[in-house]
């Protein structure tokens, strides 16, 4: 197999399969698929892994695309610290792999450095040199740790279900007598539905 490949997938297998899923052949989630490779290529055994990625942007779809774990079965979390990194961990005993983008290690490919860096806009870069340029260096561009997540600051809290007074949907009793969008109105929207039944008559 060659180092440019991605897994069981060549370099153009796993670019069309990005293009579909992402919404186009992102550079971050094409350099994702690289840090994934190389994850699994650093893991010892036959251990089960979850992973955490520690930025929201494109990674994420990265871990979706090439592993089992997803946000909706949790055995993907992301931990947004804003960093591209991501971590395979053993879901059992908590010793893993961290995968990062080494800026060590950028200087020989000005196009990545640029993009990576946010040295120069998205509308005056050349994509196709800096596909080009993230294929050519591929794994090389990154560099790994060994670590080992504390998974009792993972585990999940789960509990009995209330139905919110103010909203009639199901909620987490444990976040409180009404639901968290009821109360703190996290949602980056307003409803426009009104709860004609809340209302008591005039009188």
């Amino acid at each position: 197999m060659s180092k440019k490949d991605i897994l069981s997938y060549t370099f153009q297998e796993y670019a069309a399969m990005v293009k579909s899923f992402h919404g186009y052949a992102a550079p971050g989630v094409i350099m994702g698929g690289f840090m994934v490779d190389l994850a699994y290529r650093s893991l010892s055994g036959k251990a089960l892994y979850n992973v955490i990625c520690e930025t929201a942007k494109c990674l994420p779809d990265a871990v979706q695309l090439l592993t089992p774990c997803s946000i909706g079965n949790r055995w993907l979390k992301i931990i947004n610290v804003g960093r591209y990194a991501l971590t395979f961990y053993d879901k059992q005993k908590g010793p893993g792999v961290r995968v990062y983008m080494d800026t060590r290690k950028l200087e020989q490919w000005p196009e990545i450095r640029d993009w990576y860096l946010k040295l120069k806009p998205k509308h005056a870069q050349d994509e196709e040199v800096l596909l080009s340029q993230i294929r050519e260096a591929g794994s090389s561009l990154c560099s790994t740790e060994e670590i080992a997540v504390n998974l009792e600051l993972l585990v999940e809290k789960h509990g009995p279900i209330a139905v919110c007074p103010s909203c009639d949907e199901a909620y987490p009793a444990t976040d409180g007598a009404v639901c968290l969008a009821c109360r703190g109105g996290r949602l980056p929207y307003a409803s426009k539905l009104i709860y004609c039944d809340k209302i008591s008559p005039a009188g």
